[in-house]
This record gives C-alpha cells, structure tokens and sequence, in this order.
C-alpha cells in the first residue's frame, strides 16, 4: 500500500478516536446542534411534516442521516448523528485528491495522497467533522460537484449541485463556480477550436491598444485592466461554445430562482438575524484567516519566503505605478472599513467562539486597530495570488475570487465556518507545495487541531460553557 493510502487509514482511525473523545465528553447537543438534532430526529421517526421555524439552512444534513440510518439500520441518535458527519469527513480525502490531480494537471488516483490526507485535517473542517453541523456535508458535495463538472460530466454535476443546495443555500454559488472552473481550461486550451485570449496570470499586462482606448481611464488603470478586457471581450465571443455545456446549470438556477420566489429570500427562518447585508470587510477577514492557517503552503512552497516576500513588495512598491495603486486601494479599503464595519450583536455577545475574544481584545482595543491591517490585507492577498496563480491562465485565477465576493459579501456575522469552502478551494489551487512545506502545514494543522480539540473537550468553563471555533 501507498503511503498516502496507510497515511488515510491512519486518519480515519484517528477520527473515530475524536468522536468517541467528543461523544464520551459532550454527552448533550452544544451550540447550534440543539436545533439540528431534534429536526434529524423527527425525520428519522418519519415526521416529514415536522419543521423548527428557527432553522436557517434547508434539511440535506437530516435527509443524510436518515438515509444511514435506513441503510445501516442504526438507531437515531446524538451519537450516530454526529457520525454520520464523520463520515463525510472521511469521504474528503478521497475528493481531494481527484481536486488537486485536476489543479496540478496530473493523473489521479482512487488511493488517497499525502498532500490530500494533510489538506483534509484543515482545522475547521477536523473540528466541525465531530459535531452535528452542515459545515463539513456541505464542503463534500460541494466538491463532488466540481469534480464531475471536471470530467465534463455536467449533467451529474448538476444534479450534485442540487444536493450541495439542500445543505447551505449559498453553495448555489459554487454550483456555478464548478462550470467555470471545469470549462475555462478547455477554452484557453483549444479543445479543437479557436482558443480564447486568456494570457498567464502572473505576466498579464496592458491589452492592444485599441481595447484600451474603449475606456477613458488614466494609463495606470489601463495597464491593471488591458488583459482582462481582452480576455472578456474573447470569452464572449465564445457564448455559443459555453451555452450547451451550462444549459444543466441553468435548470439548478431556475429551481433555485423558485425557491427564493417561494420563501421571499435565501435564507429559510431566522431572518431578523440573518439579514443580508454589504459587509466588505468580511472579505479582509478571510484573506487574513486564510493566511494565517496556510502560511506554510504560502511561504514555504516552491520558493521559499524570502523570494515571496520580495515578490510581495514588487507588487506593492516596484514602481511609481504600483506606489499608486496600492495608495489608491488603500484609501478605498479604509473607507470601506469605515462605512461597512459591522459589530454583529452574536459577535459582541457569545464568548464561546474564539471570534469573540479577538474582536474585543484586538479589533476593538483602539478605533484605528481595523485601520493598520489594510496593508497587511494587501500583503496577504497578493502572496496568495502569486501562489495560485502560477502556471495558470488570467481567468482561470480570477473565477475563484469572483465566486468568494458574493459567498462572503452579504454575510453579516465574522463566523470562521464561512471561510471553510472558499479556503478549501483556494489551497487546492496551488500546485508544487513541496515535501518540506506539506510537512510543516501537517504539522500546523495538527498542533491547531489538538489545542482546539483539547480545550473544547477539557477545558470547560462553569457559567461559560466549551469554546470553539
């Protein structure tokens, strides 16, 4: 056997050590899981008509349940609840390694690989994997859908888009991640027919000029958009290609476009708390989050800090242009802080999640604090695309962040589970990691994950209750 396939087998039954740990320990439903857990145990007594109007995403993770439940003929219960998504969590390695054979342009395989087993103890995904949560369901059809969508199988990855909907309604977004995704590099590579322009992301530069003459801008603006207005305007001219391919898809939106018509928005219950909102600096959040749990496959991959971090200041600072244009988007983002910042009252009130505690004593420790992470938000940003965009077209880079912008942006609450798909995503992206960086992000993780396991298990305080994520 492979050692990524032992490394697997090692992990699966490291999983069944932390639900047993979790279900020994928490022997009530925490946190959210009292909501959950009475709505999948009705199902599974077959009261479909049973509905918690608190509930805010659709039943997927109780139909799941129930289904196990029937096919295995368990009883229905905390305890086999939460197995079934430990389950789930089992199921991602296996997804990810057909993901990151897609990204690094190589064959796949059925037996899992290191990197895969590594990629999947991802803290929050781990952590949530052992409570009766959506989180980690959600990611894994999710996944399915790109995966299919890959194969060209587009059909199948509509339907699974479908599934992945009745887990988190939002994922609606990444069912139309999936086509782009999937269909983009069979544009940029021919495929029999004329290609589009879709340069390297890392060496797009100024458009002919004629495309930059279509706007009246000043030449720095220009040399940011040349490429992309050409590779739009060349995409376009590709719709008679892309239209048969989506034609699938569009049947999920129109379901989907229903759906919202039928229960007058995305979200099912709890609306006055789950207001969508314009929270621009929630897209800062993640860039940060994300960094500061992946910089080892940041930094250390391909190479090495020091050449990043000049690279970085390149980018920022290389030239007058840049000075520029990082000044310039600087200012706009100390706006957008300024204007869109939002103290949600879930936030300000629950001191179980670690977000609480960083809120008050960091965030909230003197009015300019939000202010002096911009250029550290800039900073960050630019090293995660000078690492995923390698070796990849400008297109390509770009429909990731365009899926996370309307994913993250109308969420009122700074809650880390948001950040677990557009991360997991993301980090599939970067190609040649490096044996050296895969070791010290297991590492990384597996520190985190023990801390943030123990202190949930052990540490519990009277009055206050466990903490988590």
């Amino acid at each position: 056997m492979a050692i990524g396939g032992t490394l697997y087998l090692v992990y699966c039954g490291v999983a069944v050590s932390v639900l047993l740990a979790f279900n020994s320990e928490v022997l009530d439903s925490y946190m959210d899981e009292p909501f959950h857990v009475p709505q999948a145990l009705a199902y599974c007594r077959g009261e479909w008509s049973t509905w918690d109007p608190k509930l805010t995403t659709p039943p997927g993770l109780y139909i799941l349940s129930v289904l196990l439940h029937r096919i295995f003929g368990y009883p229905c219960s905390l305890w086999t609840l939460r197995a079934t998504v430990t389950f789930t969590l089992t199921v991602l390695p296996l997804l990810l390694t057909q993901l990151l054979a897609f990204h690094q342009r190589r064959p796949s395989f059925l037996c899992p690989t290191v990197e895969a087993v590594v990629f999947s103890t991802f803290p929050l995904a781990w952590f949530y994997g052992f409570l009766y949560y959506t989180d980690v369901p959600s990611l894994v059809s999710v996944l399915a859908t790109v995966l299919f969508a890959t194969r060209g199988q587009h059909g199948l990855a509509a339907v699974l888009g479908v599934i992945s909907c009745f887990f988190r309604q939002t994922n609606i977004i990444w069912v139309l991640y999936a086509f782009c995704a999937s269909h983009l590099p069979c544009l940029h590579l021919n495929c029999g027919k004329e290609p589009i322009y879709d340069p390297p992301a890392l060496t797009a530069r100024p458009g002919k000029q004629h495309y930059s003459q279509l706007f009246s801008m000043n030449k720095a603006l220009r040399e940011v958009v040349g490429d992309l207005v050409r590779s739009i305007f060349s995409l376009l001219n590709k719709v008679s290609e892309i239209l048969p391919p989506f034609v699938p898809y569009m049947l999920v939106l129109a379901g989907f476009s229903g759906f919202v018509f039928w229960n007058g928005g995305v979200v099912l219950g709890d609306k006055a708390n789950h207001v969508p909102v314009m929270h621009v600096p929630q897209l800062y959040y993640f860039i940060a989050f994300a960094t500061i749990l992946g910089w080892p496959a940041v930094a250390l991959a391909q190479d090495g800090p020091k050449r990043l971090l000049l690279a970085v200041i390149a980018r920022m600072f290389g030239s007058t242009r840049r000075v520029i244009v990082t000044t310039f988007l600087a200012a706009m983002m100390a706006i957008s802080v300024n204007l869109f910042t939002i103290h949600h009252p879930f936030l300000l009130s629950d001191n179980r999640h670690y977000t609480f505690y960083v809120w008050r004593r960091v965030f909230m420790r003197h009015p300019i604090m939000p202010y002096l992470f911009i250029p550290g938000y800039q900073a960050c940003a630019w090293a995660w695309w000078l690492r995923v965009a390698r070796n990849r077209s400008l297109l390509q880079t770009l429909v990731l962040p365009l899926a996370i912008v309307p994913t993250l942006l109308p969420t009122p609450l700074l809650e880390p589970r948001y950040f677990l798909i557009p991360y997991i995503l993301m980090r599939a992206q970067m190609a040649n990691v490096g044996r050296s960086a895969l070791v010290v992000e297991g590492l990384w993780y597996a520190a985190v994950n023990v801390v943030t396991t123990y202190v949930f298990l052990y540490q519990e305080r009277p009055g206050v209750g466990r903490f988590m994520w």
